[in-house]
Order: C-alpha cells, then sequence, then structure tokens
C-alpha cells in the first residue's frame, strides 16, 4: 500500500473514531445517572486518544488529518447517539457493540494489508493499530457485560 493509500486508511479511522466519540458522549448525557453512562464517558475519551494517536500518525507521514472527520462526523455522532438514546440503554449498547465489532473487521484488514506490505508486527503503526483493535474489543465486551448485568 502506498502512503497516500494509508493516509486515506487512516483518515477512515480518524472519521470513525470522531463519529464514535460524539456517539457516545451524547449517549451518556441521557444516561449520566446510571453505572452505563459513566462507561460511555469513559469510552468516549478512549475513542478520543485513538483519534488524536490517528490524527498525529496522518500528519507525521505527510497528510492532513480530513475536515470530514472533524465536521461531518461529530453531528453524525451525536445526531445517532441522541436518537439511539431514545431506544433505551440495553438497545443502544447492543448497536454501540455492532459498531466497534465493525471497527474491530476494519482495523484487523488494515494491520493485515500493513504487515504485508513490510511494516513488522512491532512497528510503532502496527502497535498503534492493534492496541485501538483491543481497545474496541474491550469496549464491546464492557457493554455486553452491561446488558447481561440489566438483565439480572
Amino acid at each position: 500500500m502506498d502512503k497516500e493509500e494509508l493516509i486515506n486508511s487512516l483518515n477512515w479511522f480518524y472519521s470513525l473514531e470522531l463519529n464514535q466519540v460524539d456517539l457516545y458522549l451524547a449517549q451518556n448525557k441521557k444516561f449520566k445517572d446510571q453505572y452505563g453512562g459513566i462507561v460511555l464517558e469513559r469510552v468516549a475519551e478512549i475513542e478520543q486518544g485513538h483519534a488524536d494517536s490517528i490524527s498525529s500518525k496522518i500528519q507525521e507521514l505527510g497528510g492532513t488529518p480530513t475536515l470530514l472527520g472533524e465536521v461531518i462526523s461529530p453531528i453524525i455522532g451525536t445526531s445517532l447517539g441522541t436518537i439511539l438514546s431514545m431506544t433505551g440503554l440495553d438497545m443502544a449498547l447492543r448497536i454501540n457493540i455492532k459498531l466497534e465489532e465493525k471497527a474491530m473487521s476494519d482495523y484487523s484488514e488494515l494491520i493485515n494489508r500493513v504487515e504485508k506490505d513490510g511494516d513488522g508486527p512491532e512497528s510503532e503503526l502496527c502497535k498503534l493499530l492493534k492496541y485501538n483493535y483491543v481497545d474496541e474489543d474491550l469496549h464491546a465486551a464492557l457493554f455486553a457485560k452491561i446488558i447481561g448485568a440489566q438483565g439480572e
């Protein structure tokens, strides 16, 4: 994969992560008095860290983080988060799990492509992508745990 293609892929993740930040913050407003609301706030902070690290990597590669991520993603994330919150915490978390699983799938695909193109599994970029993948997996597991605890 050439540098421009890598920057484009990273911009996809940058937009995705910013979308998730605003999605979870909007949901947090609705559920702030519940444990799930606290979790959503914390997960949003972690997703913001992902966006920041991806933005830095894009700039390090000579690219510019997409305006789509900075302008459109927050609007989409906030709107979707507000709408999903109306369905209740359980349904919002179920949809969040699907979003986290999509992010994991996309991260896995990019990790494989980056490693195939010569960046070793221990490279800074691969570690960044793998750490983000693990965080997405943890978020999905935590959301599932909250759903399970509500049923008890």
